[in-house]
Protein backbone atom coordinates (compact mmCIF):
# COMPACT_ATOMS: atom_id res chain seq x y z
CA UNK A 1 0.00 0.00 0.00
CA UNK A 2 0.94 4.01 -0.28
CA UNK A 3 1.25 5.99 2.26
CA UNK A 4 -0.87 8.69 2.48
CA UNK A 5 -0.12 12.14 1.71
CA UNK A 6 -1.05 15.30 3.40
CA UNK A 7 -2.20 17.72 0.50
CA UNK A 8 -1.41 20.45 2.54
CA UNK A 9 1.80 20.14 3.49
CA UNK A 10 2.81 18.96 -0.54
CA UNK A 11 1.00 22.72 -1.62
CA UNK A 12 2.87 24.93 0.79
CA UNK A 13 5.95 23.18 -0.49
CA UNK A 14 5.53 23.45 -3.89
CA UNK A 15 4.38 27.12 -3.19
CA UNK A 16 7.50 27.48 -1.21
CA UNK A 17 9.69 25.91 -4.10
CA UNK A 18 7.50 28.68 -6.77
CA UNK A 19 8.51 31.60 -4.62
CA UNK A 20 11.84 30.33 -4.27
CA UNK A 21 12.82 30.06 -7.63
CA UNK A 22 10.78 33.42 -8.51
CA UNK A 23 13.15 35.06 -6.28
CA UNK A 24 16.61 33.54 -7.83
CA UNK A 25 15.02 34.58 -11.41
CA UNK A 26 14.44 38.40 -9.46
CA UNK A 27 18.14 38.02 -7.88
CA UNK A 28 19.97 37.51 -11.51
CA UNK A 29 17.37 40.00 -12.90
CA UNK A 30 17.47 42.67 -10.71
CA UNK A 31 20.49 42.51 -7.99
CA UNK A 32 23.65 44.29 -7.43
CA UNK A 33 25.93 43.42 -5.19
CA UNK A 34 26.65 45.69 -2.23
CA UNK A 35 29.95 46.54 -3.68
CA UNK A 36 28.32 47.49 -6.71
CA UNK A 37 25.61 49.30 -4.57
CA UNK A 38 28.28 51.46 -2.20
CA UNK A 39 30.17 52.47 -5.83
CA UNK A 40 27.39 53.82 -7.34
CA UNK A 41 26.20 55.94 -3.83
CA UNK A 42 29.82 57.31 -3.74
CA UNK A 43 29.91 57.95 -7.45
CA UNK A 44 26.27 59.89 -7.19
CA UNK A 45 27.50 61.61 -3.58
CA UNK A 46 31.13 62.91 -5.68
CA UNK A 47 28.81 64.12 -8.72
CA UNK A 48 26.34 65.98 -6.18
CA UNK A 49 29.28 67.59 -4.45
CA UNK A 50 30.93 68.06 -7.54
CA UNK A 51 27.88 70.14 -8.69
CA UNK A 52 27.64 71.80 -5.54
CA UNK A 53 31.47 73.08 -5.82
CA UNK A 54 31.06 74.98 -9.40
CA UNK A 55 27.79 77.15 -7.62
CA UNK A 56 28.49 80.46 -7.84
CA UNK A 57 27.49 82.66 -5.18
CA UNK A 58 25.20 85.87 -5.56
Amino acid sequence: MVTPVNLNKARKAKARAEKSARADENAVKFGRTKAQKDSARKEADRAVRALDNHKREP
